[in-house]
């Protein structure tokens, strides 16, 4: 922890140095790959960003719980001058580090799960050498349909039956209806769906491939949509998705616990995980666009990641993140 704050006072002081000018205009830098960072910083870490003054597409894919917090970030750069094309395609964590990993076709893997030892090594096999940012918190919602009028909480161990091999609802509890249970869940290259696995089936994703009346799909708003439609529906996605569509759709508890700031935060919320953003050192370097647009979603996420129905991150965890990109551009910025 000491290294850490140390680092970060460094890290300060050499920022200070770069941008302190003596003056209270705004002011830029008239040339090179970094002409985009301003005096005026907004954050306590980070340069300024002047999206104005950013140029050169912007190429993301991967979790679609991600996604719509990427897509606010992007529209907000947009809004505040960037004219190059950011594309952000959600396609499911696993998928997303496959295009970033092996065919290195994107700059920003999106991921709403670590990546894989396996999957760094690959990127390193491409040259890549991946850095991590986590930018939030998200909680997996398991929800059923408004139209259930029973089911409004269940255990961890009542998860595993519901999402296994309990065909009828009256095999969880026995009050509930003998009724068949109908399952909606993302599809395996999804990271809710590892995350889902890892918690509640300690990696074995057979008991839940097994299950009968199983319906998968990457896209979450199918999820929502075959839910809502059945009083006897059970599925879960990320929490965003849930807050979208909270009026056709119940959340349970968990244990009891039921997901807000606090039960997320602390971790008591048995389904709340972190959110990240992947991309490499070299392209940090090569590509100040995505420098740029990474500096800009870390010093303003905090400020859109609630309308989109997630959780901030920790303020330490996201200080870390700031602190580790000022680490890398440590160099250019001397430019």
């Amino acid at each position: 922890m000491k290294k850490t704050i140390l680092l970060m006072l460094v890290l300060l002081t050499a920022a200070y140095s770069l941008f302190a000018g003596g003056s209270s205009e705004k002011k830029e830098r008239s040339s090179g790959k970094t002409a985009w960072i301003t005096e005026d910083s907004e954050d306590a870490i980070l340069p300024g960003i002047n999206p104005l003054k950013v140029s050169g597409d912007i190429v993301t894919a991967g979790s679609s719980t991600v996604f719509p917090l990427s897509e606010r970030m992007a529209e907000r750069f947009r809004a505040e001058g960037y004219g190059g094309s950011i594309t952000i395609d959600s396609i499911g964590s696993g998928a997303g580090f496959e295009r970033f990993c092996i065919a290195g076709e994107t700059d920003i893997s999106n991921a709403s799960r670590p990546m894989k030892d396996s999957e760094a090594e690959k990127a390193r096999a491409i040259g890549r050498i991946p850095v991590e940012f986590k930018v939030g918190t998200d909680a997996v919602a398991v929800v059923v349909s408004k139209k259930n009028s029973f089911a409004q909480e269940a255990t961890k161990d009542e998860l595993k039956k519901i999402f296994s091999d309990a065909k009828k609802w009256s095999d969880v509890r026995s009050s509930w209806p003998e009724k068949d249970i109908e399952r909606f869940i993302p599809g395996t290259d999804s990271g809710t769906f590892d995350f889902f696995v890892e918690t509640i089936f300690k990696k074995d994703n057979k008991p839940m491939l097994n299950a009968a009346n199983l319906q998968m799909s990457e896209d979450d708003n199918v999820l929502v949509q075959g839910i809502e439609g059945s009083p006897y529906a059970v599925g879960f996605f990320g929490y965003s998705y849930y807050k979208e569509n909270m009026e056709q759709l119940t959340i349970l508890k968990i244990d009891g616990v039921e997901a807000s700031d606090k039960t997320v935060d602390n971790g008591t919320y048995l389904l709340s995980r972190p959110l990240f953003l992947y991309t490499s050192e070299n392209i940090l370097k090569e590509k100040p666009q995505v420098a740029a647009f990474i500096a800009y979603y870390l010093t303003y996420v905090n400020e859109e990641i609630g309308s989109v129905g997630y959780f901030p991150a920790a303020k330490d965890i996201l200080s870390a993140s700031k602190v580790k990109w000022m680490e890398l551009m440590s160099e250019s910025l001397k430019r």
